[in-house]
């Protein structure tokens, strides 16, 4: 009886294509499975299926044919697939679906020059490895797979990594992601909200910035972006807390304190004071209080050395942090067997500037 309820008005689809070899799948609505019936009989199969039919109309179970079938030993009963590794384009399955059951799914090596579809109806999938590949752009329904922990699409041609993903369902799962051996050249402001990421590979790309608020990463642990073309490092990326950190072979600046980059407004305008008493004070904004641009300018303001914030009235200058203050493990920034990088700093007002300059001159004696 159990079998009736979950059976009546719950069936997607029928593939009966091969009933006659003895085989056809079961497509049912909740939960979302595939029950692949193989080996059997085709009369009886035949059978069957116009049983799960007459159940998923409603029909009395009492009226049902199945007298005749002999019921199914356990140990012919397949465990739903949870994992399949595809190395080669012709091993990829190119006339029947994925199963709908995959927690894992791996398909390298299959010159993919976009993402199939039909993996992005594999509900149940934590791990997508499309390392391999020849992917350039990447669709925004992969944020509908709301259980993926980890996404691997190292060696692919990708020039972006899609603001719209960034605030999707992969905010609260995405763990792990690899876009090492691409073409990415920035990533979008937006890419900080994926505050689940405990691991970032970016190595072999063609950065030239991280993005301006990287220290809301709070949980990323390991950060890799080997071999790309930085210059300096965000004023945020020193509120990270890795234990493993890799920046060799990036272009980075000799960093010079004492010519800063003066952007000071005197006397601050309306918008620099009202920005700061929001930002200083906390006070919730959103597109739907004020304008969308004020709140995109909000969103990249800067952090003043003595904690307060600035917007577009600022002093600019690059210092020199040794990477260890961010991380345990740090993998040399150069041949030479340095450790340490330029980081921006920004100050508020030349006082900030000035006392900062003063502390860094006295820690130099």
């Amino acid at each position: 009886m159990l079998s009736f309820y979950l059976l009546k008005e719950n069936i997607e689809q029928f593939f009966t294509r091969f009933v006659e070899e003895g085989k056809a799948t079961v497509r049912l609505k909740e939960p979302a499975v595939d029950v692949c019936l193989s080996k059997a009989n085709s009369s009886n199969l035949k059978n069957f299926l116009s049983a799960v039919r007459l159940a998923h109309q409603g029909c009395a179970v009492e009226t049902l044919p199945l007298l005749t079938l002999a019921p199914l030993k356990t140990s012919e009963v397949e465990k739903p697939k949870t994992k399949m590794v595809i190395t080669s384009k012709k091993d990829y399955p190119l006339t029947k679906n994925f199963p709908y059951s995959l927690e894992h799914l791996q398909a390298s090596y299959c010159r993919l020059a976009r993402i199939d579809m039909r993996m992005l109806c594999l509900k149940k999938l934590k791990k997508l490895d499309l390392s391999h590949n020849h992917i350039k752009k990447l669709p925004a329904t992969i944020g509908d797979l709301v259980n993926l922990q980890e996404l691997n699409l190292n060696d692919n041609h990708l020039e972006t990594f899609s603001e719209v993903l960034c605030s999707s369902t992969l905010q609260k799962s995405l763990q792990s992601l690899d876009l090492s051996q691409n073409k990415i050249k920035a990533l979008p402001l937006q890419f900080c909200q994926l505050q689940e990421l405990i691991y970032l590979k970016l190595d072999d790309n063609e950065l030239i910035r991280f993005p301006f608020k990287i220290g809301q990463l709070t949980n990323l642990r390991f950060l890799s972006a080997a071999r790309n073309k930085l210059p300096f490092l965000p004023s945020d990326f020193k509120k990270l807390s890795l234990e493993y950190l890799d920046l060799f072979g990036n272009a980075f600046e000799q960093p010079n304190l004492l010519v800063p980059n003066i952007q000071l407004t005197v006397p601050l305008t309306l918008l620099e004071i009202s920005a700061r008493t929001i930002l200083n004070y906390r006070i919730p904004y959103a597109s739907h209080i004020i304008p969308f641009h004020l709140c995109r300018d909000l969103d990249t303001s800067k952090s003043c050395d003595c904690g307060k914030s600035c917007l577009s009235s600022f002093i600019q200058a690059t210092v020199t942090m040794n990477l260890h203050y961010v991380a345990h493990t740090v993998v040399l920034v150069d041949n030479m067997g340095g450790t340490e990088a330029p980081i921006l700093c920004y100050f508020c007002s030349l006082t900030c500037y000035s006392q900062f300059l003063d502390r860094s001159t006295k820690s130099n004696r």
